[in-house]
Protein backbone atom coordinates (compact mmCIF):
# COMPACT_ATOMS: atom_id res chain seq x y z
CA UNK A 1 0.00 0.00 0.00
CA UNK A 2 1.37 3.80 -0.89
CA UNK A 3 2.62 4.87 2.28
CA UNK A 4 0.59 8.48 2.81
CA UNK A 5 -3.16 6.02 2.46
CA UNK A 6 -1.32 3.57 5.51
CA UNK A 7 -0.66 6.75 7.74
CA UNK A 8 -4.26 8.49 6.36
CA UNK A 9 -5.72 4.98 7.22
CA UNK A 10 -4.05 5.06 11.12
CA UNK A 11 -4.77 8.53 11.38
CA UNK A 12 -8.40 7.96 10.63
CA UNK A 13 -8.39 5.32 12.66
CA UNK A 14 -7.54 6.28 15.81
CA UNK A 15 -9.60 9.54 15.47
CA UNK A 16 -12.45 7.33 15.46
CA UNK A 17 -12.06 5.94 18.52
CA UNK A 18 -13.84 8.54 20.55
CA UNK A 19 -16.80 8.24 18.40
CA UNK A 20 -16.99 5.08 18.83
CA UNK A 21 -16.79 5.18 22.38
CA UNK A 22 -19.65 7.60 23.16
CA UNK A 23 -21.78 6.48 20.13
CA UNK A 24 -21.96 2.81 20.39
CA UNK A 25 -20.82 1.78 24.11
CA UNK A 26 -22.14 4.20 26.56
CA UNK A 27 -25.99 4.49 25.20
CA UNK A 28 -26.12 0.72 25.71
CA UNK A 29 -24.61 1.03 29.33
CA UNK A 30 -26.43 4.13 30.46
CA UNK A 31 -29.68 2.53 29.13
CA UNK A 32 -28.47 -0.58 31.50
CA UNK A 33 -28.43 1.67 34.22
CA UNK A 34 -32.25 2.46 33.72
CA UNK A 35 -31.47 6.05 32.07
CA UNK A 36 -34.34 7.67 29.91
CA UNK A 37 -34.06 7.73 26.13
CA UNK A 38 -34.29 11.74 26.74
CA UNK A 39 -30.60 11.58 28.91
CA UNK A 40 -29.55 9.43 26.66
CA UNK A 41 -29.89 11.43 23.18
CA UNK A 42 -28.66 14.30 25.90
CA UNK A 43 -25.02 12.91 26.12
CA UNK A 44 -24.70 13.44 22.59
CA UNK A 45 -23.76 17.38 23.80
CA UNK A 46 -20.27 15.66 24.58
CA UNK A 47 -19.98 15.97 20.28
CA UNK A 48 -19.97 20.25 20.67
CA UNK A 49 -16.40 20.33 19.56
CA UNK A 50 -16.96 18.54 16.49
CA UNK A 51 -19.60 21.57 16.08
CA UNK A 52 -16.97 24.31 16.71
CA UNK A 53 -14.23 23.07 14.84
CA UNK A 54 -14.43 25.80 11.85
CA UNK A 55 -13.48 28.05 14.70
CA UNK A 56 -9.91 26.67 15.00
CA UNK A 57 -9.94 25.45 11.95
CA UNK A 58 -8.30 28.65 10.56
CA UNK A 59 -5.24 28.25 13.36
CA UNK A 60 -4.65 24.44 12.55
CA UNK A 61 -4.21 26.21 8.63
CA UNK A 62 -1.98 28.80 9.15
CA UNK A 63 0.29 27.86 12.26
CA UNK A 64 2.75 25.37 13.08
CA UNK A 65 3.00 22.16 10.73
CA UNK A 66 0.06 19.59 10.34
CA UNK A 67 2.65 17.11 12.13
CA UNK A 68 2.99 19.22 15.02
CA UNK A 69 -1.03 19.47 15.41
CA UNK A 70 -1.12 15.63 14.66
CA UNK A 71 1.50 15.16 17.60
CA UNK A 72 -0.53 17.31 20.14
CA UNK A 73 -3.57 15.88 19.77
CA UNK A 74 -1.98 12.38 19.86
CA UNK A 75 -0.72 13.23 23.14
CA UNK A 76 -4.03 14.55 24.01
CA UNK A 77 -5.89 11.31 23.53
CA UNK A 78 -2.72 9.73 25.70
CA UNK A 79 -3.68 11.73 28.79
CA UNK A 80 -7.03 11.59 28.02
CA UNK A 81 -7.62 7.77 28.46
CA UNK A 82 -5.25 7.12 31.20
CA UNK A 83 -7.68 9.64 33.29
CA UNK A 84 -10.74 7.83 32.29
CA UNK A 85 -8.97 4.23 33.40
CA UNK A 86 -8.20 6.26 36.85
CA UNK A 87 -12.05 6.69 37.16
CA UNK A 88 -15.83 4.96 37.60
CA UNK A 89 -18.66 6.15 35.53
CA UNK A 90 -21.47 3.69 37.09
CA UNK A 91 -20.77 6.20 41.07
CA UNK A 92 -20.01 9.39 38.95
CA UNK A 93 -20.47 10.45 35.51
CA UNK A 94 -20.01 14.29 35.30
CA UNK A 95 -15.77 13.91 35.68
CA UNK A 96 -15.71 11.03 32.65
CA UNK A 97 -18.12 13.36 30.87
CA UNK A 98 -15.72 16.26 31.05
CA UNK A 99 -12.53 13.87 29.84
CA UNK A 100 -14.60 12.61 27.34
CA UNK A 101 -14.78 16.71 25.67
CA UNK A 102 -11.40 16.98 26.31
CA UNK A 103 -10.95 13.59 24.30
CA UNK A 104 -13.39 15.39 21.80
CA UNK A 105 -11.91 18.40 21.56
CA UNK A 106 -8.59 16.33 20.69
CA UNK A 107 -10.67 14.48 18.10
CA UNK A 108 -11.73 17.51 15.87
CA UNK A 109 -8.14 19.43 16.11
CA UNK A 110 -7.13 16.43 14.63
CA UNK A 111 -9.86 16.08 12.06
CA UNK A 112 -8.79 19.55 10.75
CA UNK A 113 -5.09 18.14 10.40
CA UNK A 114 -5.41 14.80 9.06
CA UNK A 115 -8.19 16.57 6.50
CA UNK A 116 -5.71 19.22 5.09
CA UNK A 117 -3.03 16.31 4.58
CA UNK A 118 -5.09 14.38 2.48
CA UNK A 119 -6.34 17.48 0.73
CA UNK A 120 -2.69 18.50 0.07
CA UNK A 121 -1.79 14.68 -1.05
CA UNK A 122 -4.85 13.40 -2.73
CA UNK A 123 -5.20 13.92 -6.82
CA UNK A 124 -8.68 13.63 -8.30
CA UNK A 125 -7.97 10.43 -9.36
CA UNK A 126 -7.21 9.03 -5.65
CA UNK A 127 -9.70 10.90 -3.95
CA UNK A 128 -12.34 8.00 -4.32
CA UNK A 129 -9.65 5.91 -2.95
CA UNK A 130 -8.71 8.88 -0.18
CA UNK A 131 -12.51 8.75 0.95
CA UNK A 132 -12.62 5.18 1.20
CA UNK A 133 -9.75 5.57 3.19
CA UNK A 134 -11.22 8.21 5.25
CA UNK A 135 -14.84 6.74 5.78
CA UNK A 136 -13.32 2.78 6.54
CA UNK A 137 -10.49 3.84 8.60
CA UNK A 138 -12.56 5.95 10.81
CA UNK A 139 -15.36 3.31 11.42
CA UNK A 140 -13.18 0.87 11.58
CA UNK A 141 -11.66 2.46 14.85
CA UNK A 142 -15.37 3.10 16.09
CA UNK A 143 -16.38 -0.63 15.89
CA UNK A 144 -13.51 -1.13 17.88
CA UNK A 145 -14.38 1.27 20.82
CA UNK A 146 -17.80 0.81 20.28
CA UNK A 147 -19.39 -2.77 19.66
CA UNK A 148 -16.49 -4.88 20.26
CA UNK A 149 -15.51 -2.70 23.51
CA UNK A 150 -19.08 -3.39 24.35
CA UNK A 151 -18.71 -7.02 23.74
CA UNK A 152 -16.09 -7.54 25.73
CA UNK A 153 -16.20 -4.77 28.53
CA UNK A 154 -17.47 -7.46 31.23
CA UNK A 155 -14.73 -9.31 30.71
CA UNK A 156 -12.28 -6.65 30.45
CA UNK A 157 -13.37 -4.03 32.88
CA UNK A 158 -13.54 0.14 32.12
CA UNK A 159 -9.56 0.19 33.97
CA UNK A 160 -8.05 -2.24 31.29
CA UNK A 161 -10.14 -0.71 28.54
CA UNK A 162 -9.09 2.85 28.33
CA UNK A 163 -5.60 1.69 29.39
CA UNK A 164 -5.47 -0.73 26.43
CA UNK A 165 -6.62 2.35 23.87
CA UNK A 166 -4.09 4.44 25.87
CA UNK A 167 -1.31 2.36 24.52
CA UNK A 168 -3.22 2.28 20.76
CA UNK A 169 -2.60 6.12 20.85
CA UNK A 170 1.51 5.76 22.00
CA UNK A 171 2.05 3.22 18.77
CA UNK A 172 0.04 5.97 16.93
CA UNK A 173 2.20 8.76 18.03
CA UNK A 174 5.00 6.71 17.16
CA UNK A 175 3.95 6.28 12.89
CA UNK A 176 3.15 9.94 12.75
CA UNK A 177 6.82 10.62 14.21
CA UNK A 178 8.65 8.47 11.56
CA UNK A 179 5.93 9.61 8.67
CA UNK A 180 7.61 10.88 5.84
CA UNK A 181 4.29 12.63 3.95
CA UNK A 182 6.73 15.39 1.94
CA UNK A 183 3.82 17.87 2.68
CA UNK A 184 4.21 21.16 0.72
CA UNK A 185 5.00 24.44 2.33
CA UNK A 186 1.50 26.01 1.12
CA UNK A 187 2.10 29.73 2.23
CA UNK A 188 4.02 32.03 4.39
CA UNK A 189 1.98 32.94 7.68
CA UNK A 190 3.98 35.89 7.85
CA UNK A 191 2.09 37.65 5.46
CA UNK A 192 0.16 40.56 6.96
CA UNK A 193 -3.17 39.58 4.51
CA UNK A 194 -2.83 35.99 6.05
CA UNK A 195 -3.16 37.33 9.52
CA UNK A 196 -6.11 40.10 8.73
CA UNK A 197 -8.10 37.33 7.14
CA UNK A 198 -7.44 35.00 10.11
CA UNK A 199 -8.64 37.51 12.62
CA UNK A 200 -11.89 38.61 10.54
CA UNK A 201 -13.54 35.54 10.54
CA UNK A 202 -16.54 37.77 8.43
CA UNK A 203 -13.98 38.08 5.88
CA UNK A 204 -12.84 34.34 5.70
CA UNK A 205 -16.46 32.37 5.84
CA UNK A 206 -17.53 35.35 2.95
CA UNK A 207 -14.12 33.74 1.00
CA UNK A 208 -15.52 30.20 1.95
CA UNK A 209 -18.95 30.36 0.71
CA UNK A 210 -18.12 32.08 -2.94
CA UNK A 211 -16.11 28.82 -3.74
CA UNK A 212 -18.03 26.92 -6.25
CA UNK A 213 -20.76 24.32 -5.18
CA UNK A 214 -20.29 25.39 -1.62
CA UNK A 215 -23.73 26.60 -1.00
CA UNK A 216 -25.00 23.50 -2.62
CA UNK A 217 -23.20 21.31 -0.51
CA UNK A 218 -23.99 23.18 2.32
CA UNK A 219 -27.35 22.40 2.01
CA UNK A 220 -26.32 18.65 1.14
CA UNK A 221 -24.52 17.94 4.78
CA UNK A 222 -27.17 19.73 6.37
CA UNK A 223 -29.71 17.72 4.92
CA UNK A 224 -28.54 13.91 3.74
CA UNK A 225 -28.46 12.21 7.88
CA UNK A 226 -31.85 13.35 8.23
CA UNK A 227 -33.91 10.34 9.36
CA UNK A 228 -31.59 8.07 9.12
CA UNK A 229 -29.80 9.15 11.64
CA UNK A 230 -32.54 8.80 14.32
CA UNK A 231 -33.25 5.11 13.23
CA UNK A 232 -29.67 4.40 13.37
CA UNK A 233 -29.76 5.35 16.97
CA UNK A 234 -32.95 4.64 18.45
CA UNK A 235 -33.66 1.06 16.58
CA UNK A 236 -31.15 -0.72 18.65
CA UNK A 237 -32.14 0.80 21.90
CA UNK A 238 -36.08 -0.58 20.84
CA UNK A 239 -34.23 -3.93 20.60
CA UNK A 240 -32.67 -3.66 23.77
CA UNK A 241 -36.11 -2.86 25.26
CA UNK A 242 -37.61 -6.04 23.45
CA UNK A 243 -35.53 -8.99 24.56
CA UNK A 244 -31.74 -8.23 22.66
CA UNK A 245 -29.31 -8.15 25.29
CA UNK A 246 -26.62 -5.62 25.35
CA UNK A 247 -24.09 -8.49 24.47
CA UNK A 248 -26.22 -9.24 21.80
CA UNK A 249 -26.89 -5.87 20.19
CA UNK A 250 -23.08 -4.99 20.77
CA UNK A 251 -22.31 -7.91 18.59
CA UNK A 252 -24.58 -7.71 15.53
CA UNK A 253 -25.10 -3.58 15.79
CA UNK A 254 -21.97 -2.83 16.73
CA UNK A 255 -19.34 -5.46 14.86
CA UNK A 256 -21.27 -7.17 11.94
CA UNK A 257 -23.60 -4.21 11.24
CA UNK A 258 -20.18 -1.69 11.00
CA UNK A 259 -18.33 -4.47 9.03
CA UNK A 260 -21.16 -4.33 7.13
CA UNK A 261 -21.00 -0.45 6.64
CA UNK A 262 -17.43 -0.40 5.79
CA UNK A 263 -18.55 -2.70 3.24
CA UNK A 264 -21.00 -0.47 1.76
CA UNK A 265 -18.17 2.52 2.16
CA UNK A 266 -15.62 0.31 0.20
CA UNK A 267 -18.10 -0.38 -2.45
CA UNK A 268 -18.66 3.49 -2.51
CA UNK A 269 -15.24 4.34 -3.10
CA UNK A 270 -14.51 1.71 -5.79
CA UNK A 271 -17.81 2.90 -7.96
CA UNK A 272 -16.56 6.62 -7.03
CA UNK A 273 -13.32 5.80 -8.50
CA UNK A 274 -14.54 4.18 -11.56
CA UNK A 275 -17.25 6.83 -12.61
CA UNK A 276 -15.67 10.10 -10.90
CA UNK A 277 -19.47 11.83 -10.36
CA UNK A 278 -20.48 10.75 -6.83
CA UNK A 279 -23.89 12.83 -7.71
CA UNK A 280 -26.12 10.11 -9.90
CA UNK A 281 -25.20 7.61 -7.92
CA UNK A 282 -26.17 9.73 -4.16
CA UNK A 283 -29.62 9.98 -5.84
CA UNK A 284 -30.73 6.60 -6.22
CA UNK A 285 -29.52 5.92 -2.43
CA UNK A 286 -31.22 8.26 -1.38
CA UNK A 287 -34.43 7.07 -2.58
CA UNK A 288 -33.65 3.52 -1.99
CA UNK A 289 -32.81 4.68 1.62
CA UNK A 290 -36.04 6.04 2.20
CA UNK A 291 -37.76 2.63 1.77
CA UNK A 292 -35.78 0.86 3.80
CA UNK A 293 -36.93 3.27 6.49
CA UNK A 294 -39.99 2.77 5.26
CA UNK A 295 -39.65 -1.24 6.09
CA UNK A 296 -37.74 -0.78 9.57
CA UNK A 297 -41.14 1.39 10.41
CA UNK A 298 -43.07 -1.60 9.55
CA UNK A 299 -41.52 -3.37 11.12
CA UNK A 300 -42.04 -1.92 14.63
CA UNK A 301 -45.57 -1.94 14.21
CA UNK A 302 -45.57 -5.27 13.80
CA UNK A 303 -42.99 -6.31 16.24
CA UNK A 304 -43.35 -8.93 18.78
CA UNK A 305 -40.99 -10.23 21.49
CA UNK A 306 -39.07 -13.51 21.09
CA UNK A 307 -39.91 -14.76 17.55
CA UNK A 308 -37.14 -15.80 15.25
CA UNK A 309 -38.92 -14.42 12.50
CA UNK A 310 -39.48 -10.54 14.09
CA UNK A 311 -35.88 -10.73 15.27
CA UNK A 312 -33.63 -11.63 11.97
CA UNK A 313 -35.91 -9.05 10.19
CA UNK A 314 -35.08 -6.33 12.76
CA UNK A 315 -31.05 -7.65 12.39
CA UNK A 316 -31.52 -7.49 8.38
CA UNK A 317 -33.01 -4.02 8.60
CA UNK A 318 -30.51 -3.24 10.66
CA UNK A 319 -27.33 -4.40 8.12
CA UNK A 320 -29.36 -2.79 4.90
CA UNK A 321 -29.41 0.68 6.99
CA UNK A 322 -26.11 0.79 7.54
CA UNK A 323 -24.70 -0.49 4.39
CA UNK A 324 -26.32 2.07 2.84
CA UNK A 325 -25.35 4.99 5.01
CA UNK A 326 -21.79 3.61 4.20
CA UNK A 327 -22.60 3.99 1.25
CA UNK A 328 -23.91 7.38 1.05
CA UNK A 329 -21.45 8.86 3.23
CA UNK A 330 -18.52 8.27 1.40
CA UNK A 331 -20.40 9.16 -1.76
CA UNK A 332 -20.92 13.01 0.08
CA UNK A 333 -17.51 13.04 1.35
CA UNK A 334 -16.85 12.82 -1.68
CA UNK A 335 -18.60 15.55 -3.28
CA UNK A 336 -17.49 17.31 0.10
CA UNK A 337 -13.66 16.91 -1.16
CA UNK A 338 -14.21 17.86 -4.73
CA UNK A 339 -15.41 20.92 -3.03
CA UNK A 340 -12.67 22.11 -1.14
CA UNK A 341 -10.77 21.20 -3.44
CA UNK A 342 -11.86 24.38 -5.91
CA UNK A 343 -11.13 26.36 -3.10
CA UNK A 344 -7.40 28.10 -2.80
CA UNK A 345 -4.73 26.09 -0.98
CA UNK A 346 -4.44 28.23 1.69
CA UNK A 347 -8.45 27.84 2.57
CA UNK A 348 -8.87 24.35 1.75
CA UNK A 349 -8.72 23.07 5.21
CA UNK A 350 -10.69 24.95 6.89
CA UNK A 351 -13.18 25.20 3.63
CA UNK A 352 -13.59 21.63 4.35
CA UNK A 353 -13.78 22.01 8.20
CA UNK A 354 -16.92 24.41 7.68
CA UNK A 355 -18.11 21.60 5.33
CA UNK A 356 -17.87 18.50 7.86
CA UNK A 357 -18.89 20.88 10.92
CA UNK A 358 -22.12 21.64 9.28
CA UNK A 359 -22.32 17.94 8.52
CA UNK A 360 -22.04 16.67 12.37
CA UNK A 361 -23.75 19.64 13.18
CA UNK A 362 -26.81 18.15 10.79
CA UNK A 363 -26.48 14.93 12.71
CA UNK A 364 -25.70 15.46 16.25
CA UNK A 365 -28.45 18.31 16.28
CA UNK A 366 -31.28 16.44 15.02
CA UNK A 367 -29.79 12.75 17.55
CA UNK A 368 -29.78 14.62 19.96
CA UNK A 369 -33.70 15.27 20.24
CA UNK A 370 -34.57 11.78 18.61
CA UNK A 371 -34.00 10.61 21.90
CA UNK A 372 -36.89 13.12 23.30
CA UNK A 373 -39.37 12.60 20.11
CA UNK A 374 -39.09 8.73 21.45
CA UNK A 375 -40.35 9.24 24.45
CA UNK A 376 -42.87 11.82 23.48
CA UNK A 377 -44.19 9.92 20.54
CA UNK A 378 -43.31 6.32 21.12
CA UNK A 379 -40.91 4.59 18.61
CA UNK A 380 -43.75 4.29 15.83
CA UNK A 381 -44.52 8.18 15.92
CA UNK A 382 -41.05 9.19 16.11
CA UNK A 383 -40.13 6.66 12.98
CA UNK A 384 -43.02 8.88 11.30
CA UNK A 385 -40.90 11.83 11.89
CA UNK A 386 -38.25 10.11 10.61
CA UNK A 387 -39.58 8.98 7.74
CA UNK A 388 -40.80 12.49 7.09
CA UNK A 389 -37.15 13.95 7.28
CA UNK A 390 -35.93 11.72 5.52
CA UNK A 391 -38.09 12.81 2.35
CA UNK A 392 -36.44 16.06 2.77
CA UNK A 393 -32.99 14.91 1.63
CA UNK A 394 -34.27 13.08 -1.65
CA UNK A 395 -36.25 15.97 -2.70
CA UNK A 396 -33.17 18.56 -2.02
CA UNK A 397 -31.31 15.83 -4.16
CA UNK A 398 -33.90 15.10 -6.64
CA UNK A 399 -34.66 18.53 -7.26
CA UNK A 400 -30.63 19.71 -7.74
CA UNK A 401 -29.94 20.71 -11.27
CA UNK A 402 -25.78 20.97 -10.07
CA UNK A 403 -24.40 17.87 -12.20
Amino acid sequence: MNAKYAVLAMLYFVQGIPYGLQSGLLPIYFRTLGLSFTKISLSKVLYVPWVLKVLWAPLVDQYFSKRSWLLFTLYGFVLTCLACSLMAPETNFFPVAVVLLLMNFCASIQDVAVDAVAIQLLTQREIGYGNTIQVVSYKLGSTLAGGGLLTFLHHLGWQTLFVGLALVYVVAIGVTWNANLKLKVRFDPQHSWVRYRSLNPWILLQELLVVPDTLWTVGLVLLYKLGEQGAISMFPLFLLDHSFSPQELGFWNGIVAMIISIIGSSLGGYLMSKQGNPFSMLKALMVFRFFSLVFQTLLLVAYEDKKSVFEVAALLSIFLQHFIAGLVTTLTFSIMMQCAQKAQESLQATHYSLLATLEVLGKLVFSSLAGSLVDWLGFVGAFSVFLALSSTSVAYILSSSRR
